[in-house]
């Protein structure tokens, strides 16, 4: 997106130039130009100075272990596309006990990046006993209209603020505490309802984004559960391959015969309602839209909606909650090969190997790419098909698909010839319903048109208790560009319209 606050000047004095010390990089001469000039710094906000004990610390590589109690917050656990911490292998780190520094990290915290993705913030959606922030984090101590801030900062108005006043040139930018010199427009139509919707918008996203890794949480304990509770009497002991076993198999790879791998194949095979693959019900697999120019002539890309333009939905903006974190667009004259309600989109090569999503409605121009398979059986239940897309997101979860891949050309991936090495347990249709339920509940209705300052939240959390993964996150991003075109509006000094109709 190109920057909409933030301009170049066409000319420039001379005594400009002498008070940028003979600096003639562009960047330093531009301009934040906001129509709104009433603005609170965000230092404004905060309900005492920044200290030193509001920063993290460095604990050094030395003490990452491979378990522990302690965990390290790396900078990367702060993502734009959310508003909540990302918390995985790769950015909590185990760290040795005695090196770990206590922050107190508590619900409602807010975290900001001052290195790296500078100016980057979250929201702390519980409290994280045992973890430290590393020594590029901040915990601002803010106490008032604190989702207001939070709402500003996740917006470009302050990120192209950031970007002008850090140089771009070094490797990995440092903020310090500019971030802290950057303004936060305030209302100057209807404040103080204004700043009110804008925090009950910002909370609610907050919610639903809290709720979707609850679902998910809930998914994967229940298939973990009604595997580990209905084996047969068959108890699991390991062997090392026969050559009749490798001949099977086919491959050489160590994984495929490894402990792990085997202990996990025998619960499924061990599950008493026994197993199936999925050519076995009907599923068949193939790759995603080859979007190559030799194949499909020259495109035009876009990261906003154009008419006539399909909205594509790549692998590298799967989550791990089987949820997709943003589209982008792509122009083509060609009929190319679209997203149908039910099929399971699964990412098949790259760093985001094993994520998979499901579109349990109709959607419109929605395409995927070659990294994807695209699995599908138009005449499988939804709630099927559903649980397939869920189960296979779990074996991202315990790694087990890694053991599944191909991982010769140095990283993982799956062929759809490949598709049928997995396995999956032969699940009752309502334990399958109810896993589904989870991520996708049709019968959830959303009344925006209901809604007031006064019961949003309440009916809006309604809302969300019978919703699945699919509704929150499609109504969390419908309540972001409502969100979106409130701090527009603040920043270029019109009225904000209060409606939360999606």
């Amino acid at each position: 997106m190109s920057n909409s606050y933030v301009k170049t000047p066409t000319a420039i004095s001379f005594s400009h130039i002498v008070e940028k010390d003979f600096t003639l990089s562009s960047s330093q001469y531009m301009d934040l130009v906001m129509p709104n000039e009433k603005f609170l710094f965000v230092r404004d906000f905060l309900s005492r100075p920044l200290q030193r004990k509001d920063l993290g610390v460095e604990v050094g590589s030395l003490n990452y272990i491979g378990k522990s109690t302690h965990y390290f917050l790396r900078t990367k656990a702060l993502q734009q596309h959310t508003f909540l911490p990302e918390v995985t292998s790769e950015t909590a780190l185990p760290i040795m006990p005695n090196c770990f520094v206590e922050m107190n990290l508590k619900k409602g915290d807010l975290i900001i990046s001052k290195d790296s993705n500078i100016g980057e913030i979250v929201i702390l959606d519980k409290n994280y006993p045992n973890y430290m922030l590393s020594g590029a984090l901040y915990k601002l101590p803010v106490s008032e209209k604190k989702y207001y801030l939070l709402a500003f900062i996740k917006h470009n108005v302050f990120r192209e603020q950031l970007d002008f006043m850090v140089p771009k040139g070094a490797t990995i930018r440092h903020a310090k505490t500019m971030f802290l010199d950057c303004k936060i427009p305030m209302p100057n139509h209807n404040a103080e309802n204004t700043i009110k919707f804008v925090e009950l918008i910002t909370q609610a996203i907050i919610n639903k984004e809290r709720l979707i890794k609850e679902r998910h949480s809930v998914i994967i304990e229940l298939i973990e559960k009604e595997l580990l509770e209905n084996q047969n009497t068959q108890k699991f002991k390991f062997e090392l391959p026969r050559l009749s076993e490798i001949e099977a198999v086919g491959r050489l790879d160590v994984a495929r015969y490894s402990k792990e791998y085997k202990e996990f194949e025998h619960l499924i095979f061990n599950y008493k309602n026994g197993r199936f693959k999925l050519s076995e019900k009907g599923y068949s697999v193939k790759r995603g839209q080859n979007l190559q120019i030799s194949n499909i002539g020259e495109s035009y890309y876009s990261d906003r909606n154009i008419k006539g333009f399909y909205r594509l939905a790549v692998s590298s903006n799967f989550s791990e909650y089987s949820t997709v974190e943003k589209l982008t667009y792509i122009g083509n004259p060609n009929n190319l090969t679209k997203i149908n309600q039910g099929e399971i989109v699964f990412s098949a090569r790259g760093a985001q190997f094993g994520r998979v999503i499901i579109y349990p409605e109709n959607v419109e121009n929605v395409i995927t790419n070659i990294d994807s398979l695209v699995i599908s059986n138009p005449d499988a239940p939804l709630f099927q098909s559903i649980f397939i897309a869920m189960f296979l997101n779990r074996l991202r979860w315990n790694r087990h698909i890694y053991k599944v891949a191909i991982t010769g050309s140095g990283a993982n991936s799956l062929t759809s010839y490949q598709s049928d090495d997995i396995n999956f347990p032969n699940f009752s249709e309502d334990k399958q319903k109810e896993i589904a339920s989870l991520y996708h509940n049709s019968n959830s209705n959303y009344q925006a048109g209901t809604f007031t300052l006064d019961n949003f939240l309440k009916k809006d959390n309604a809302f969300n208790e019978t919703a699945g993964i699919y509704e929150l996150d499609k109504t969390a991003k419908q309540l972001k560009e409502i969100l979106n075109k409130a701090i527009d509006d603040i920043a270029n000094d019109r009225e904000v319209t209060i409606n939360f109709n999606l």
